[in-house]
């Protein structure tokens, strides 16, 4: 039953305009986790690599800023 809201709600959605500050707020209101690699080369040479990880949450009362005093 789930999958046939989910279908309704993307069929709402495919129509409608989003803002992109819209779709950042209601990303960051649950949080976020980025995760990407890249790596240039020239001629199969690595010579660049890039790992990136991070973790992107909200602050609030509940959870406060950890390094905040």
């Amino acid at each position: 039953m789930s999958s046939a809201l989910d279908e309704e709600d993307a069929r709402a959605l495919a129509g409608r305009e989003v803002a992109l500050i819209d779709l950042l707020d209601r990303l960051l209101q649950g949080g976020v986790v980025l995760a990407g690699d890249l790596v240039l080369s020239i001629a199969d040479v690595d010579l660049v690599r890039i790992d990136l990880r991070a973790v992107i949450a909200p602050v609030d009362a509940e959870h406060p800023a950890p390094l905040l005093p």
